[in-house]
């Protein structure tokens, strides 16, 4: 079974989107690999995901735009590794033993 984290998903609400910097529709966008846990009915772990709003999700997952499957996994990336930085800067995301 794949990780659960209703707290970490819930981080990206009220946040600015990651990419664009558009505030409202933020949501945590899970990557879309089967390598990292995804596939057919099925969510990756829920740390694979990126702070997102609807429109840049809507780009990264292919359901709008015309962009190549490679940027959009790069795209999904850049988002995940700002994602992950603000985790660690505004304490979401604490390493035990590092108070």
């Amino acid at each position: 079974m794949a990780y659960r984290n209703k707290r970490l998903l819930r981080s990206a609400e009220g946040q600015a989107c990651v990419n664009c910097g558009a505030v409202g529709t933020t949501i945590a966008a899970h990557v879309r690999s089967v390598e990292l846990g995804s596939g057919t009915g099925i969510k990756a772990p829920d740390y694979y995901t990126a702070h997102v709003c609807q429109r840049c999700h809507d780009l990264i997952d292919g359901r709008t735009g015309k962009l190549s499957g490679a940027f959009q996994r790069e795209m999904w990336t850049r988002c995940f590794l700002k994602t992950v930085a603000r985790w660690f800067d505004q304490g979401i995301v604490i390493v035990k033993g590092d108070r």
